[in-house]
């Protein structure tokens, strides 16, 4: 029987900190498990020490990457991935100083380990270019199949899934909501709001001072059939993060017909289905935004679009593969 170690992080199940990177890591588990795997579970990286030599082991890179000092001494006695959901770096507000330092920790780490994997095309490539890499495994997220999203007028109900966070660039788009106040929206923000603080504070001083309260909801963390609720009425998903590796928001949108709005992080996920503006830029998401509105011939069409999109079985069979090639 295969058996995995998976280091994943504590608060994977905290339905006050639902994340792209929790979901994922939960139903890799939780597949794996029903392929057959033995999951043993661990939330931490000093553990590897006490795994039997020869052991496989996963790790999501947010807890393996920072902590070259535990993980590179363990990585000739075990069989270490490393999954990479977002390189550290590309964490929006960090110093010069403090970016180069969580860089150089987590190339440390890259590069001990027996296997790197992303969860998509280009976020391969860019870890492989940034960090010397000659391969990164290639294993995306799947998604569930959904019902059609009924929305509302088919037009006016915007929806943003994301933790309120400076990367996920809430700001940017409270500001170009504010460009085209004399339109017929309403926005939802959905996320956690524990994560950022000081920034939550920033949003909702920004929603407040273009007098958008009675039109932008900072609802905070949404997950199961409260979330399935959100999607339901939402006739546009808007994702305008910084920095992407997948953007699971998008193909979850997608999965019900609802038309996306996003940054190009998350290009390669939106594919021809939505509208792609470049990240930060207020007046390009603005006039994004006005389009939407005032162009019915492209919401038809992008309403009619129907991705055939894969599932979270190809996602195990995948990392099933890699998995199974450093065990050997």
């Amino acid at each position: 029987m295969n058996t995995v170690h998976f280091v994943l992080p504590a608060d994977v199940d905290d339905p006050a900190a639902p994340s792209g990177g929790n979901v994922y890591d939960r139903r890799l588990a939780e597949g794996l498990r029903a392929a057959g795997w033995t999951v043993h579970e661990l939330h931490e990286v000093n553990r590897l020490a006490a795994l039997p030599v020869g052991s496989v082991v996963l790790l999501d890179g947010l807890l393996a990457c920072n902590a070259p000092e535990i993980v590179v001494p363990q990585a000739e006695r075990l069989r270490l991935a490393v999954l990479v959901h977002l390189p550290l770096a590309e964490e929006t507000g960090l110093s010069a100083a403090a970016a180069a330092e969580l860089d150089a920790r987590e190339r440390e780490v890259l590069h001990a380990v027996a296997a790197v994997v992303a969860t998509g095309p280009a976020a391969s490539g860019r870890l492989a270019v940034r960090h010397g890499l000659s391969l990164v495994h290639v294993v995306p997220p799947g998604v569930d199949p959904q019902p059609r999203a009924p929305g509302t007028d088919g037009v006016s109900s915007l929806l943003c899934v994301a933790s309120v966070t400076p990367r996920k660039a809430q700001d940017v788009l409270v500001e170009a909501l504010a460009r085209v106040a004399e339109l017929p929206w309403h926005c939802r923000l959905a996320g956690p709001l524990t994560r950022a603080p000081e920034y939550v504070g920033r949003v909702r001083e920004l929603i407040a001072r273009h007098g958008l309260a009675e039109r932008i909801d900072v609802l905070g963390p949404r997950t199961g059939l409260a979330l399935d609720a959100l999607y339901a009425q939402a006739d546009l998903v808007i994702l305008p993060s910084h920095a992407e590796t997948y953007g699971m928001v998008v193909t979850e949108a997608l999965a019900r017909g609802i038309p996306v709005l996003a940054t190009e992080p998350v290009a390669e996920t939106v594919g021809v289905y939505g509208i792609v503006v470049p990240p930060g830029d207020v007046g390009a998401l603005a006039g994004a935004l006005r389009h939407w509105f005032e162009d019915p011939v492209s919401r038809e069409w992008l309403r009619a679009q129907a991705p055939e999109l894969p599932g979270w079985g190809r996602t195990v069979h995948d990392m099933a593969d890699v998995l199974t090639g450093i065990a050997g």
